[in-house]
């Protein structure tokens, strides 16, 4: 369950750490509005999250 979940954040926090960044290089291509920096900063929070508990699952 832990690895599981762990995969998931990493997935999507690496998701949208990719597409924030994109949006901040080219701006309005962020689909529904978004803040392109929210976007990255939530998708840096994600793939933190993600690799720590990925580490921790692994020890």
């Amino acid at each position: 369950m832990k690895k599981s979940l762990a995969l998931v954040f990493t997935l999507v926090g690496a998701i949208a750490l990719a597409a924030g960044v994109l949006a901040i290089f080219n701006p309005g291509q962020l689909a529904l509005g978004q803040n392109a920096w929210g976007v990255a900063i939530v998708g840096v929070i994600f793939f933190i999250t993600g690799m720590g508990l990925l580490r921790s699952v692994a020890e």
